[in-house]
């Protein structure tokens, strides 16, 4: 928005105890890589780690704004404020990136297009770390470019603590811009309760025909509490709605003033139990989404009602303190009701295993899992990990395979309709995808304040999954098609390599006991090429060479930040706004 005038900015902080000083974030602990709490040096892998009050320090309004600044993140955003993102890590389109909140996945079984819809605010969220690359063998389906954790802080509360954190902040500006951004976390002993609402509204500036509007509202509400030093348990609520302009997002028709809504209600619970060596954790999470999209007026509205049901069983053995082994089982249901895709569900379970083996500067971490849904049976997924650490210096490396499995939208998009003149078309008959990643990197750690990292990765897939341009002869069904027209189909692509490397570094020093700069920088460079002849419409959207960064300095209650992105895309024709098309559902 030009000419933003601030109205209002609160920033409250209270501690009932005395500040103490920032974990460091060069080599935090992590439990993204194998679900184990372990330092970031022991796992084998490039993860990079935010602490959760860096948002109200950064100039971004929702989270996915947060993420495009943090190194090694490409996100693609349609709409402003958290209306429409797609998250792209090393390469792997939108639906290949995983998005978990403690320890159970979000994506929504619709479409990937909804994975930066995150059910939290801001104050609830501890940290967020990303983990890059392949990590299938522990998660499952969509776990291909990398996985996004959020870490929030009732459900890693420790007992016997005594916190307040307050937290507020707004603006207004020009289009009826108003946001606004407030919540608490209270601890007192063995119980913590957070709370909190995040909220972006403007009308937006004159489109064709429409208004570039978005209200995008977030209300979250969590509790967790120690019923003995050995059990705790920790529940969630929350709900996310999404309001905004749609226009041109799916199609190039001077027809579109397309418009969206997006409805989530999200809650889940874990409980946890820690004897002797073992660490027992039940999660089970449930999301509703209900989205609704009418491409414009005259046309008829696409009603999608999508659930995800989901429980995982995990224990945690300290065998001794080299060696821990984690043992799991997951179930997952998935299913869409829809005017457009139809009625249909998905039952999935997985069994996996993880080590982790620490010889005195060698950590071995490899983990195995068994996957199966309906559509394509059984799959066995392996990967390893590997890490060297030796004074300054760590080397790492990480091997393994990754599946996928089509979204519901990729199999069933405009199959309900009675005519549909063009748009992308679903697949019911998708394989899923696979492929093998592997990477290697090196660390250095300048000192305390200066962490440098750079890793080579490749990633060699079979039967990737995309939209390519298809003429009506060659649809493989043409119910309700039309004779001569041309339409995206979602196809499985034989073979993509995708090769890179990147480049990290992250600056955390305390000048002194007031003064403080934190910053991080991220360099990729990427290629990808595909055995398609014919472009498809997302392998290739991802940036050849991309540059993120942010910068704070912060000096007592006072702080100042930057942050900024660069990038390189391949040259794709761009297409007219075409006047002859109608209606169309997408």
């Amino acid at each position: 928005m030009k000419k933003l005038l601030t109205a209002f900015i609160i920033l409250l902080s209270l501690y009932t105890s005395a500040q103490q000083q920032e974990e460091t974030v060069l080599d935090p602990v992590t439990v993204s890589a194998s679900l184990i709490a372990k330092p970031v040096s022991q796992t084998g892998r490039n993860i990079v780690t935010i602490k959760g009050n860096e948002f109200s320090n950064l100039p971004v309004n929702s989270v996915d704004e947060l993420l495009r600044y943090l190194p090694g993140v490409e996100v693609q955003m349609r709409g402003p404020m958290g209306s429409q993102s797609d998250i792209v890590i090393r390469g792997g389109t939108f639906q290949q990136v995983l998005v978990i909140m403690d320890g159970v996945r979000l994506n929504d079984p619709n479409t990937g297009h909804f994975s930066s819809y995150i059910p939290i605010v801001p104050s609830e969220i501890e940290r967020i770390e990303i983990l890059k690359g392949a990590s299938s063998a522990i998660y499952g389906s969509d776990a291909v470019g990398g996985v996004i954790n959020i870490i929030t802080k009732t459900f890693t509360a420790k007992p016997f603590q005594h916190k307040l954190q307050l937290s507020a902040e707004g603006a207004i500006g020009q289009y009826k811009l108003a946001n606004a951004n407030a919540g608490a976390f209270w601890q007192d002993n063995k119980s913590a309760v957070a709370a909190g609402f995040l909220s972006n509204n403007t009308n937006g500036q004159l489109q064709r025909g429409a208004r570039g509007f978005a209200y995008n509202n977030t209300a979250s509400l969590s509790f967790s509490h120690y019923f003995s030093d050995n059990l705790q348990l920790a529940i969630r609520t929350s709900y996310d709605s999404r309001d905004f302009s749609a226009q041109n997002f799916y199609t190039t028709f001077a027809s579109d003033t397309a418009t969206e809504k997006v409805k989530t209600f999200w809650s889940q619970a874990r409980l946890s139990y820690t004897k002797d060596k073992h660490h027992v954790s039940i999660d089970a999470g449930w999301k509703n989404a209900k989205d609704n999209y009418l491409f414009n007026k005259p046309s008829i509205e696409n009603e999608n009602k999508s659930s995800l049901l989901q429980t995982t069983v995990s224990d945690e053995w300290k065998i001794n303190n080299q060696t821990i082994l984690v043992s799991g089982i997951q179930l997952i249901n998935k299913s869409i009701r829809s005017n457009d895709r139809g009625d249909h569900q998905l039952f999935q379970t997985a069994a996996f295993l993880i080590l982790n083996k620490t010889i005195k500067d060698f950590t071995f971490n490899p983990a195995l899992r068994i996957d199966w849904n309906e559509k394509r049976g059984a799959e066995l997924v392996p990967q390893v990990n590997l890490s060297w650490k030796k004074n300054k210096v760590q080397l790492r490396g990480s091997a393994g395979k990754t599946i996928r499995d089509a979204d519901f939208t990729e199999r069933y998009n405009n199959y309900n309709k009675p005519i549909v003149t063009g748009g992308s078309i679903g697949d019911p008959d998708l394989e899923a995808e696979r492929s093998f990643s592997y990477e290697a990197g090196i660390d250095y750690f300048a000192s305390k304040s200066i962490k440098i990292a750079g890793t080579f990765f490749q990633r060699f897939q079979k039967r990737l999954i995309d939209y390519v341009s298809t003429p009506y002869a060659s649809m493989p069904r043409k119910d309700n098609l039309v004779p001569g027209n041309t339409y995206a189909l979602a196809k499985n692509i034989s073979k993509v390599n995708t090769s890179g490397g990147e480049l990290d570094i992250q600056f955390n020093t305390n000048i002194s006991t007031t003064n403080k700069i934190y910053a991080g920088l991220g360099i990729v460079w990427l290629y990808s090429s595909s055995s398609n002849a014919t472009p498809s419409f997302y392998i290739s959207s991802h940036a050849r060479f991309m540059t993120n960064f942010f910068f704070e300095y912060a000096s007592g209650p006072f702080s100042i930040a930057f942050n900024g992105i660069y990038k390189q895309h391949p040259v794709r024709q761009v297409l007219l706004i075409q006047a002859f098309q109608k209606i169309i559902s997408c």
